[in-house]
């Protein structure tokens, strides 16, 4: 059982003294970026008041102790991740990761006559390098159907493969309708017709136990912004053997054995071979500290707590009237709806002027609105840290939405 109100004593955007629009901020926009805890903001000002060196690149000690912690944060995300340290790459995000993958995999071994296959829920991060891949290679895209519900099934990846689908680019939770995906049965489907199956993991890894080896997952990759870390760092996990098949992104200090005047380049073995350059040091030491910090409360405990506040979120959510809710049946902790007859993002900026932090518009899922059938949705996002009070401002602002104009201008 978590102690919520303990918890939130460890991030000061939680002090109680955060104002908005008169207002005490009340935050539900966590599937964006989440608050930071002490721990968190305590390493990075270490790093820059006491211990500020490169990484591999001095033969003194401050730069030695850089190394090993840069190596214990690798090892603290493999405890996530339950992995091999060596299969854990820092990258500066989601979007980079993906980028990564789709340019030194998707590039190097696909062809005209292969197939990725997505779904229309897909965020940008997740969308975008493929139809990249697609223009410069001639890779066909595909897309997965989801279910009445907007889940993606199993049974829906199977009907969709084709002789020449090589790679399933799917997120294990979707950033709009929030629903797991079943990534063991959906691996299982793909392996038996040699697909790599690379999983978007932005909105899971933050709430969730994750075993990628019971899973079966080929990549997956996540950002430290979305789980009380620093933001501009984030992970590649991928199978050695893979992340050894692949070409770097990026050229530059620190991932090559050798180069010479003609040209001749070694590349140095994965992870170092993807992290050209001086690493975002500061937000891999703060990973480390968001990591141990959830590893600490124990995912369990959090996807409990946030299975619970969405359940009574959804049952207060219900009383609102003319209220339409997307996914009431998603087991994330992102709702996402309207209200009939107000614009998503007037309705956004109306809770704005009550201090509640929700966002709205296209989510960056933006092929999704086809499935919709609308324009732009209003999505609250909850953690750890929400608590029902918050819920209750949340749905007292809602109650008070109907004849916006009025409400807004009281």
């Amino acid at each position: 059982m978590l102690d919520v109100k303990k918890i939130r004593q460890d991030f000061p955007m939680l002090d109680g003294n955060k104002i908005m629009q008169g207002h005490k901020l009340v935050y539900l926009d966590n599937a964006s970026t989440t608050f930071k805890p002490k721990c968190v903001l305590d390493a990075i000002a270490n790093y820059y008041q006491n211990e500020t060196s490169n990484s591999h690149r001095g033969d003194y000690d401050l730069c030695y102790n850089m190394d090993v912690k840069i190596e214990e944060t690798r090892h603290s995300v493999s405890r996530l991740l339950n992995c091999e340290n060596k299969e854990v790459v820092f990258t500066s995000g989601t979007s980079m990761s993906i980028n990564l993958i789709a340019y030194g995999y998707g590039m190097k071994y696909l062809t005209e006559n292969d197939e990725v296959l997505l779904t229309v829920a897909e965020h940008a991060s997740n969308v975008l390098p493929w139809f990249k891949v697609s223009e410069i290679k001639g890779t066909k895209i595909g897309y997965i159907p989801l279910d009445e519900s907007g889940r993606l099934t199993p049974e829906n990846v199977e009907k969709s493969i084709t002789k020449n689908t090589k790679i399933i680019a799917i997120a294990q939770v979707t950033n709009v309708l929030g629903y797991k995906v079943d990534i063991k049965a959906i691996t299982k489907i793909a392996h038996e017709h040699n697909i790599l199956v690379i999983v978007d993991g932005a909105q899971s890894v933050p709430h969730m136990k994750i075993d990628v080896k019971d899973l079966d997952i080929d990549f997956l990759s996540f950002s430290g912004h979305k789980m009380c870390g620093p933001t501009g760092v984030g992970v590649i996990y991928g199978k050695y053997h893979l992340l050894e098949m692949m070409d770097p992104l990026m050229s530059g200090g620190g991932m090559n054995a050798k180069f010479d005047m003609c040209g001749d380049v070694k590349y140095v073995n994965p992870p170092a071979k993807f992290e050209a350059g001086t690493l975002n040091i500061e937000g891999i030491l703060g990973l480390k500290a968001a990591v141990d910090y959830l590893l600490n409360i124990g995912f369990e405990n959090i996807e409990e707590y946030e299975h619970n506040l969405r359940q009574y979120a959804i049952s207060q959510l219900e009383t609102v009237p003319n209220i339409v809710i997307y996914n009431k049946e998603a087991e994330a902790g992102i709702i996402t709806f309207n209200i009939k007859g107000i614009f998503a993002q007037d309705l956004a900026t109306f809770l704005n002027s009550k201090g509640i932090a929700c966002r709205s518009g296209q989510h960056c899922a933006k092929i999704l609105i086809n499935y919709l059938k609308e324009v732009a949705t209003v999505r609250a996002s909850i953690y750890f840290y929400t608590t029902k009070e918050e819920i209750d401002a949340l749905v007292d602002a809602l109650r008070k939405s109907g004849d916006f104009l009025d409400a807004y201008f009281a």
